[in-house]
């Protein structure tokens, strides 16, 4: 069994809000599911609505759990529910299982749908803890929370308020610097929700730290002084691999990886 090498310095929060739960037979579902879990002694996160209420204290109906862990004790989650006599089910081997129970159902989500969100041990020792159900759970922390979130952009669903209401009500408690890490390669996306955030909150645009704003926008000034891209690409299947599946099948953009067209203009 997968454990953490060190027991993290969890930090004990009271969580502002819980959501409400659309299925009448979800709470003593997920009771036991939350306590199953604690006992097995896997390390996993609560993330999802749960977290977002915790942070921020809007209540939302939620139809799931969203449980994070890291890959290798993914399947380890999914077969200690499948011995207990849970239904349990492989929706995409890439980050995504679900445990069922009846209508009933919780996530066990270990990376982003795109591969840039692989679950780790920093996830764990940035956590903090709440009570819920009974139990004393780690829920992903603030900055990972935002992380999490960043590419959630699809025709039916879009994570960008969730991400500006963590950002307004715990702004002081995200890493920033660790934050811009996380989304080096991608800085534009984070460039894009704070620029969010600052037009949705415009008295609150100090919420943001100078730094940050000052080195992304560094890096789009210099960025704008370059040619374009040699290969045409479109990497907007990290956010919705049907929306964009034109782009990629008829119009000769790269995805994220593999070749496209090459630039003739």
């Amino acid at each position: 069994m997968s454990v953490l090498s060190e027991q993290p310095n969890e930090v004990l929060i009271e969580a502002k809000a819980v959501p409400t739960l659309g299925n009448p037979d979800a709470e003593a579902f997920y009771t036991e599911a939350i306590k199953e879990l604690v006992a097995s002694g896997i390390p996993f996160l609560l993330a999802g609505t749960y977290a977002v209420s915790a942070y921020t204290g809007l209540t939302r109906e939620t139809k799931d759990l969203d449980i994070f862990c890291k890959a290798g004790d993914y399947p380890r989650i999914l077969a200690h529910f499948q011995e207990l006599g849970y239904s349990v089910e492989i929706e995409d081997d890439r980050w995504l299982g679900k445990v069922f129970k009846g209508k009933a159902f919780f996530d066990v989500i270990f990376a982003s749908s795109n591969g840039t969100m692989p679950v780790g041990d920093a996830w764990f020792e940035h956590a903090r803890e709440i009570e819920l159900l009974g139990q004393r759970v780690r829920i992903i922390g603030p900055t990972e929370l935002i992380w999490s979130k960043a590419f959630i952009q699809v025709r039916h669903r879009y994570d960008g308020p969730d991400i500006a209401h963590v950002l307004l009500k715990a702004y002081d408690q995200i890493d920033w610097q660790r934050l811009l890490d996380c989304m080096e390669v991608h800085w534009e996306v984070l460039l894009v929700h704070l620029l969010n955030f600052r037009w949705i909150y415009p008295s609150e645009r100090s919420r943001i730290p100078e730094w940050l704003m000052d080195e992304l926008l560094e890096r789009l000034a210099q960025q704008r002084k370059l040619p374009p891209s040699n290969m045409k690409v479109c990497r907007g299947r990290m956010y919705s691999r049907i929306d964009y599946e034109p782009d990629v099948k008829e119009w000769g953009f790269a995805d994220v990886g593999g070749e496209g067209e090459w630039r003739n203009d």
